[in-house]
């Protein structure tokens, strides 16, 4: 006789003690505590035809989206084929799912979890990883639109409401909707107080609004629940952290923060090289020297550039790169990432409307060429979504440009664009800088800026 998981779906098992490991390994994974790859491999050890255990340890490799994870969704792959019919009809949907991100097929990898989840809208595990799939796509809507779908199926007596809800609130951010984002995700704190998820899309809510004074405050003040030592989001987090204090102009307070938990050690993780690398280059528009962070963080690269796997992981390998003068290591990533231009599919797509021209635009950035620069970034300003992140992550984007057209002298841009950010973000004290610099630049030519505020 099969059972079935905390929330009443039917899986191909009659173990429930691999069913109770699933239970905690999924736990685990929604709040990023602990180890669930090792909590799923021990049930596995016990139980080798336990195949949603399987499932959940490709999937839960599948979420970090980078190349090194390949060989291990290839495993869990090998052993779920040669279960065969013995998977039920919503395990092969998710074996079939993990096989097309596996060749690279990262549209029909999303399609099959929203069909899916159509059919099965409690299953917990395909909701966390649509949504994260999602993210990696730039894909607001659906950020939104999967929570909105599901929900309805869902109530607070099922284990994994909260954390439910904290993903609908970062669907609800990513959307501009910030009351509602900020209302559920409070509400999602308030059920699962340790879920870093929700408490991420509240950090997200205050970068977007500017209110970063408060934001450092609630980063502080909750730090007993999302900045556990086994937490494997936290670094996420402090990026938010840091933020904060550096468009407060506190450029001290952001390195410590990089040094202590953003990067303390030499982590090879792309997401994790990816905020690292997103805030040295921050601090290294303003002009500031970062000493060899930039060096530690290139090295990795050089161990870890995956060309052409994934563009806004390129995007960030080229930051480095330029930072650190390594021409030859940004040739041989652009090359890569040409190649995967001219392939089919999600990555490659990618690439052609974001990654090659961004990552073009910093290297010419990097060689002085500022108007190059500026005349890459203008057009994919507004659609680099195409290549995932966060509107927060891809605010570099921006910032690279504006400061690409101060220094090229071209004022009259540079202050329409800061004046866009000031509209927007009237109380961050950074984009009322970047304005007062252009009009500076317009008064020393004798032109006339903007309408005294």
């Amino acid at each position: 006789m099969t059972l079935r998981d905390a929330r009443g779906l039917a899986t191909s098992s009659a173990n429930r003690r691999s069913l109770d490991a699933f239970e905690v390994a999924l736990g685990q994974f929604q709040c990023y505590r602990g180890n669930s790859i090792a909590t799923i491999d021990a049930a596995l050890a016990a139980d080798s035809e336990f195949a949603f255990g399987q499932i959940f340890r490709a999937e839960v490799h599948i979420s970090a989206w980078e190349a090194s994870v390949l060989p291990e969704v290839e495993t869990s792959l090998r052993a779920l084929e040669k279960l065969g019919n013995k998977c039920n009809d919503r395990e092969r949907a998710h074996v079939a799912a993990i096989r097309d991100w596996h060749v690279g097929d990262w549209d029909g990898f999303r399609a099959r979890f929203d069909l899916l989840l159509a059919e099965h809208p409690r299953d917990a595990l395909a909701l966390q990883i649509g949504h994260l799939a999602d993210f990696f796509h730039g894909d607001r809507d659906n950020l939104r639109g999967r929570m909105m779908r599901a929900l309805p199926a869902w109530n607070r007596e099922l284990p994994g409401y909260g954390f439910t809800l904290g993903m609908q609130a970062f669907g609800l951010e990513e959307c501009g909707d910030y009351r509602r984002a900020e209302e559920t995700a409070r509400h999602a704190i308030e059920l699962e107080p340790d879920d870093c998820w929700a408490h991420h899309a509240l950090a997200h809510v205050l970068e977007m609004e500017a209110r970063q004074v408060e934001g450092i405050a609630l980063m502080e003040s909750r730090r007993d629940h999302w900045a556990q030592e086994d937490n494997g989001f936290a670094f996420h987090n402090w990026w938010h952290t840091a933020l904060y204090n550096l468009d407060q102009d506190r450029a001290d307070r952001a390195l410590e923060i990089y040094d202590r938990s953003i990067r303390p050690g030499q982590s090879e993780i792309q997401t994790e090289m990816l905020d690292a690398t997103a805030l040295l280059w921050r601090v290294h528009l303003r002009g500031i020297d970062v000493g060899k962070r930039w060096h530690d963080l290139a090295a990795a690269y050089d161990k870890t550039a995956q060309d052409g796997f994934y563009a806004f992981n390129d995007m960030h390998a080229m930051i480095a790169y330029v930072a650190t003068g390594r021409c030859e290591a940004a040739k041989r990533l652009l090359a890569g990432a040409t190649r995967a231009a001219e392939k089919s599919g999600a990555n490659a797509r990618m690439e052609r409307e974001a990654g090659l021209p961004i990552m073009r635009a910093v290297e010419a950035f990097g060689r002085g060429q500022y108007d190059t620069a500026v005349e890459l970034l203008m057009p994919v300003r507004y659609r680099a979504h195409v290549f995932g992140g966060s509107h927060a992550q891809r605010d570099i984007i921006h910032r690279t440009l504006i400061e690409a057209a101060l220094r090229d002298g071209q004022f009259a841009l540079a202050n329409a664009l800061a004046t866009e950010r000031t509209q927007l973000k009237p109380d961050c004290p950074f984009s009322w800088q970047l304005r007062n610099r252009a009009e500076a630049g317009i008064a020393g030519r004798g032109g006339v800026a903007m309408p005294p505020r």
